[in-house]
Parts: structure tokens; C-alpha cells; sequence
């Protein structure tokens, strides 16, 4: 725990976001928040406002590609892929936290350990305001769809698989 309270992870977004000029705070929650779902119900807004972080494998290169989603949308991997100029794959836990510095359920959508290829639904742009994980699986905070794709400098896409 850091002197504020904040694990240090959790901390280090915190850090990124005050040195990026947000004011936004960091909320730990007492439930929960590695899911979409997890996190929509901790924090009591929709699941599509949660901006969810997914890190794949670029197979030939073997860059991390962080795909920044809607809470409520599935991934289209070869939309992603004609974005990146490769195929992609499933990332396991160690590759994330060795590539993130974060685990798997509080990947934040920046502030990582290495740089991702970032790619961001053009659905999370709809909204005024969305949610993203903030370094641990307990971790929040707030932010607006042009902060997200200003903080990460991630390319725009529709990769998404709306759901019905």
C-alpha cells in the first residue's frame, strides 16, 4: 500500500493521471471489478461504459496489442488484426504482467511497463463517460472517451462485435 492508501499499482495510475493534467481519483472498490460485469455492478452504471482492456500477442512481432473495448461489445480479432498489419493471439498471464506490469482484470488502458500497439472500439466514443481499470482487480476510475484515446494514443477502429 502507498501512503495514500492505494496499492501500488494502483498508485502508478493515479501518478500517470496527474501527470497527464487529469483530475480524476482512483476508487478502489470493496467489490470485485475484473469483468466487465464485475465492474459495471461495483460501480452501479451499465456494463457498456466499462472500457475494457484486453491485451493480445502479436504473432510474428511479438508486440503486445492492448484492445480497449466497450464493456458489452466482443472483440473482432481480424478487425484488429488488418489494424495492426498482423495476426494476433491469446495473450497468457505472464506475457500481460511482464509486458503490462499489471494482471489480468486491472490492466489500465496506459501507464504500462512497455509500450502496446493500442487499438480502442470507435463504440466507447458514443459515450460522455466510461470506466477503466486502474492496476489491481479492485481498481476504478472515471474518464471521457477523448481522454482515453489522448492518454494511450490508440488508433480508432470498429472492432467490435455488437451484441443483440
Amino acid at each position: 500500500m502507498t501512503v495514500d492508501g492505494l496499492p501500488a499499482s494502483a498508485q502508478r495510475v493515479q501518478d500517470a493521471l496527474t501527470a497527464a493534467g487529469l483530475v480524476r481519483e482512483v476508487q478502489v472498490m470493496a467489490d470485485v471489478t475484473r469483468t466487465s460485469v464485475e465492474a459495471a455492478a461495483a460501480i452501479g452504471c451499465d456494463v457498456s461504459q466499462i472500457a475494457k482492456s484486453i491485451i493480445f500477442r502479436a504473432r510474428k512481432s511479438g508486440r503486445a496489442v492492448l484492445v480497449i473495448a466497450r464493456g458489452n461489445n466482443r472483440v473482432d480479432e481480424r478487425a484488429v488484426e488488418a489494424l495492426v498489419g498482423e495476426k494476433i493471439g491469446k495473450a497468457d498471464a505472464d506475457f500481460v504482467r511482464s509486458r503490462t506490469g499489471y494482471v489480468i482484470g486491472g490492466v489500465p488502458p496506459f501507464a504500462h511497463a512497455e509500450q502496446s500497439v493500442v487499438v480502442i472500439d470507435r463504440d466507447l466514443l458514443a459515450l460522455p463517460k466510461i470506466w477503466a481499470a486502474a492496476g489491481t482487480p479492485f481498481a476504478v476510475f472515471p474518464l471521457t472517451p477523448d481522454e482515453l484515446v489522448s492518454l494511450t494514443n490508440g488508433e480508432v477502429g470498429d472492432i467490435a462485435i455488437t451484441p443483440r
